[in-house]
């Protein structure tokens, strides 16, 4: 059985892959090709990253930054949590060597 890794993709590719799947006059499934993504997962993006006005248009959205907002935030707590604990450690240490 294989097994694949997920491939974790930056806001900014995901926001440009939306936008020129939109706005080329090629079908999804090639431009998803093109860019070396399923099909299944641009379509997720343009849905995601896209709201419907009425019951037409797309219109983009900024929910991704929020996303990509909250990820950041989770993440500089994590950093803050081992630079608190790398400072007590070399405290320490520091008090152990003198």
């Amino acid at each position: 059985m294989k097994t694949e890794k997920s491939q974790i993709y930056t806001a900014e590719f995901r926001e440009s892959s939306v936008k020129l799947a939109l706005e080329s006059d090629q079908p999804i499934k090639t431009t998803a090709d093109g860019l070396g993504v399923k099909p299944s997962t641009l379509h997720t993006w343009i849905s995601k990253y896209t709201k419907p006005v009425n019951g037409k248009k797309t219109e983009r959205t900024d929910e991704h930054l929020y996303d990509e907002l909250k990820r950041l935030k989770k993440e500089l707590a994590q950093v803050k949590q081992e630079r608190d604990l790398l400072k007590k450690a070399t405290a320490y240490f520091a008090k152990e060597i003198m």
